[in-house]
């Protein structure tokens, strides 16, 4: 199928779309299977194997969590995150688990929901086995999902097939490449939000569309404001202290700083995306852009051109999400956005690309200055690895997004700066990325084995 602008941008909870968001479709996908085939009344228990990356750094990453709610029927976009604890907790108490919110089931973490470690599965490294047993013990239905990154979910049969398979139906305006984006834009002089905006009534009449955008911007927008607010310790163990409330009180209450140094927006956009990626990391409601772990980078991005940049207004926003949304879709098209794959320079590296080619387009670029940005924005990320302390989504991940949003607002500046002309092109660097995670050694794709992961005492 086609890629949609949702499909990079879904509302979810955090720490990790391909930890959390992933898993609790996965088991949504499961449910809904049993249901199908008639068999979800006769379950009297359900097991889940945890594979890959899944197992090495699940518990940090809340994997297990999600697979229970998942399991209970909850919607990533809709779940309340005040109340997932709650719900863990009376898993564990009573042992049993309000499958599909319909029945009572046994079900004991430990047992029922095993961490496979140093197992893998053989078509991507988050792999998850679902099996529903009936009263005899016999296995009423047995599947195996793959979280493939941005909560995106594969099941076994669906990962088989040929990443070449033609779609079932074809937009408008069709590409597969940068190149071809380009072209397309050139031949029916449009900018690449407007192409999108074509693509998008497939699906959705421009009120609809405007509406989705809007409210993904509102997600955004209200996680950077709860973001700020917040305090204490994140959870996890590392006792990591929230920053961003206090940032934000130094940045309001100093307002005449500014003046004086004229990086403070510097701060503000640390401020932003630190603030999201706090959220991130304590559970909170966010939006995948296009992952969990790089949520903070467009966001913060984004909120910079809200506040800061002359003459933004909603139209701009739209935009802005409209073409970041493109970059995003040729990395998922022709390379990776899950670190368990590429490394964080399928994450962090691939949000940078998506706001510094979004950010140049709402300043006014042209879409080759927009192509240069979006290139520029990769390719001082090319490399990154995954190696989250103690497999929690917090260092150096928070300040990754910071780094991140900050790197794209210069890459559009370079860009602007500039006649669009470049040697490297953005499918170049897209398909050096791909190479580079290919290369990458697996200690350095989200399972906690090697970089800062080991070399920093996590108690």
């Amino acid at each position: 199928m086609p890629l949609s602008i949702f499909d990079l941008y879904k509302v979810g909870i955090g720490p990790s779309s391909s930890h959390t968001v992933g898993p609790v479709v996965a088991a949504n996908r499961f449910l809904d299977e049993l249901r199908e085939r008639g068999d979800l009344a006769k379950v009297v228990n359900v097991k889940v194997g945890l594979y890959g990356s899944l197992a090495m750094t699940g518990k940090g990453h809340a994997t297990d969590v999600a697979v229970m709610i998942g399991l209970m029927g909850e919607k990533p976009d809709l779940v309340d995150p005040d109340m997932v604890p709650r719900y863990i907790e009376q898993i564990e108490t009573s042992g049993q688990l309000n499958l599909a919110g319909e029945k009572l089931i046994e079900f004991r973490p430990e047992e029922h929901l095993p961490f496979n470690f140093g197992e893998s599965l053989p078509k991507h490294p988050n792999g998850m086995r679902f099996q529903a047993f009936d009263d005899a013990g016999i296995v009423l239905h047995d599947n195996i999902f793959y979280s493939v990154g941005g909560g995106f979910v594969l099941s076994d049969a669906e990962a088989d097939k040929k990443s070449g398979t033609a779609p079932a139906f074809k937009l408008p305006y069709h590409f597969d490449n940068g190149a071809e984006l380009l072209e397309l834009c050139e031949k029916h002089d449009m900018t690449i939000a407007e192409l999108v905006h074509k693509n998008e009534h497939t699906w959705h009449t421009e009120e609809e569309l405007n509406e989705r955008l809007r409210s993904i911007w509102q997600v955004m927008d209200r996680c950077i404001k709860r973001g700020c607010g917040e305090e204490g310790e994140l959870p996890g163990g590392l006792h990591i202290k929230r920053r961003a409330h206090e940032l934000y009180e130094e940045l309001k209450n100093h307002p005449e700083a500014a003046l004086k140094d004229q990086l403070t927006v510097m701060d503000w956009i640390n401020l932003y995306a630190m603030a999201v990626n706090e959220e991130n990391a304590a559970g909170g409601r966010v939006v995948t852009a296009p992952t969990n772990g790089a949520a903070g980078v467009i966001p913060a991005v984004l909120a910079y051109y809200d506040r800061f940049v002359p003459g933004s207004n909603e139209q701009g926003i739209f935009d802005f999400l409209a073409t970041s949304a493109a970059i995003g879709m040729l990395y998922k098209k022709n390379a990776s956005i899950s670190a368990a794959e590429v490394g964080c320079q399928g994450e962090i590296g691939v949000a940078c690309s998506m706001a510094a080619g979004a950010l140049c387009a709402v300043m006014g670029g042209t879409v080759q200055q927009v192509e240069n940005a979006a290139e520029i924005g990769m390719e001082h990320n090319l490399g990154l690895t995954c190696d989250p302390i103690g497999g929690l989504v917090q260092v150096p991940c928070i300040e990754r997004n910071t780094m991140g949003a900050v790197k794209a607002i210069n890459a559009a500046r370079l860009a602007l700066r500039g006649d669009g002309k470049h040697h490297v092109s953005l499918d170049s660097v897209i398909e050096t990325m791909r190479q580079t995670g290919v290369d990458m050694q697996d200690k350095y794709k989200e399972t906690s084995q090697g970089g800062l992961a080991v070399n920093v005492v996590a108690c």
